[in-house]
């Protein structure tokens, strides 16, 4: 299998299951791996991504394979799981204790991960930083493979990233069933984060939220950006009075499953080469709805 990600590309020739012709199609693969290529989204049909393995067929469409999605399993990282891989970038799932890129000689980054898992498999590239996660929040990820993808999503982000959320546990009874925070942030020299109602010569900050679960003590919100600033939703949340649950930076001591309880679960956006959707989201973490449900 050629490692740049390139595609298997196949004609319909009879009506049947989407996974029944991937199984004919794709000699020497198990159910089981077929049904990971599709959830990973390395399946497409008539150029449009898709993850149902009962999608019914019908003669001359087209359906795309990607053979990238084969060499997911030799990335072993506790760390940084990869959900998506084609010839341009990679959307990975990042776990807390891990930065996005070097801060240090020796810190442990997601771009080390990849660069050797790209070197592993053969594959000619680098991992070109997009966008970050803090240290200690877990999440959906994006990492370019080369300088010109790399560039259109920066320069074309907010046009490309289409729904982008979070999920935190926060500290006390949220009673609203939504809202909207806004404020100015800037950071001091300790890079501390401080936020103003009006303009303190930091850069305007939009959080948009709305209440999954409550309980006594603790609530699970959803956040939708409307930008992408440092420590955005940590901020904002203490702001209000419900600081995120294990912040140590922005919070008020309670910390309930030892780590930060936040999590960029969904990621939606126009593949900046292809112009295909792209959607992924994960799970909920358990622990955060634990700490809502036991109470």
């Amino acid at each position: 299998m050629n490692p740049m990600g390139d595609y298997a590309r196949f004609t319909v020739e009879r009506e049947q299951p989407l996974l029944e012709f991937l199984l004919e199609n794709m000699k020497g693969t198990s159910r089981t791996k077929v049904k990971a290529v599709l959830k990973g989204h390395g399946v497409s049909v008539n150029g449009k991504t898709v993850t149902q393995f009962d999608m019914l067929l019908h003669p001359k469409m087209k359906v795309l394979v990607s053979k990238t999605k084969r060499n997911m399993e030799t990335l072993q990282s506790r760390y940084v799981k990869i959900v998506y891989e084609d010839q341009w970038l990679v959307v990975v799932e990042k776990n807390i204790g891990i930065l996005s890129m070097a801060a240090g000689h020796s810190s442990l980054n997601v771009k080390a991960v990849l660069d050797n898992y790209f070197q592993k498999t053969k594959q000619k590239c680098k991992a070109h930083v997009v966008h970050r996660l803090d240290r200690d929040t877990s999440g959906l990820m994006i990492y370019a493979k080369d300088m010109k993808t790399e560039q259109k999503l920066e320069q074309e982000w907010h046009d490309i990233v289409y729904d982008r959320r979070y999920v935190a546990v926060v500290s006390g009874c949220v009673e609203q069933e939504g809202g909207t925070i806004s404020s100015w942030l800037k950071d001091n020299k300790s890079y501390f984060t401080y936020s103003s109602p009006v303009d303190n010569g930091g850069k305007y900050a939009v959080t948009h939220f709305h209440t999954l679960r409550r309980s006594r003590h603790y609530s699970l919100l959803e956040f939708v950006l409307e930008t992408g600033r440092k420590n955005q939703i940590r901020v904002h949340t203490a702001d209000l009075g419900w600081p995120v649950c294990g912040d140590v930076k922005y919070g008020n001591g309670d910390d309930p499953i030892g780590r930060l309880c936040l999590h960029a679960y969904m990621l939606c956006f126009d593949h900046p080469v292809t112009h295909q959707k792209m959607e992924f989201s994960t799970p909920v973490p358990a622990a955060f709805l634990n700490i809502v449900n036991k109470e």
